[in-house]
């Protein structure tokens, strides 16, 4: 992995990734927004510290552990990745109140248009901020979104320290097999 110095890693700040996305998809992971690392290098949850990757593999989605620069085979298993908040920050409390309403609004009219059968927000604190809804907890939400399923997931950051890898990857495992049966 490159090694990139403070100063281009600020650099970063608040440019956009791309989203690794098509129609039909089976599930659309969403971020909250990118960090600096995967603003610098272009790969969604490219921060080493960040579970997504492993999870990912450890419950089932993908056949092998992929790297963030993979990201664009994503597709052929049927997954994507997008983010709530589109600018990078080095840190998701640095995202207002307003960034997250509009995020969320962003995000119900890509849904429409994409049509995955599940959107999967990895945070939910994040999901509670756009979309407004306090009691929301990890696991399948009422009502659709987009006219897709919502299932909120463990935030993969190494810096959520409530749940380990193991567990996150059988709350993906969940929505895994529930995406296998719609």
């Amino acid at each position: 992995m490159t090694r990139f110095t403070p100063q281009e890693l600020e650099a970063a700040r608040d440019r956009l990734v791309p989203d690794v996305a098509a129609a039909g998809l089976r599930v659309l992971f969403c971020g909250i927004n990118p960090g600096l690392m995967t603003a610098a290098t272009g790969h969604h949850f490219a921060r080493p510290g960040n579970r997504f990757w492993p999870v990912l593999h450890l419950s089932g989605f993908t056949p092998r552990l992929m790297e963030p620069a993979e990201q664009g085979e994503l597709p052929s298993y049927g997954l994507g990745i997008t983010n709530v908040v589109a600018r990078a920050t080095a840190r998701a409390d640095e995202l207002t109140a307003e960034e997250y309403r509009d995020g969320g609004r962003l995000l119900t009219a890509k849904v429409e248009r994409l049509r995955p059968r599940w959107l999967a927000v990895v945070g939910v604190t994040a999901y509670r901020a756009a979309f407004g809804d306090r009691k929301a907890a990890i696991g399948p939400q009422e009502g659709l979104l987009g006219g897709s399923r919502v299932w909120v997931l463990p935030n993969p950051s190494g810096l959520n320290a409530h749940w380990t890898a193991a567990t996150m990857a059988q709350e993906y495992g969940r929505l895994r097999s529930a995406a296998a049966e719609a």
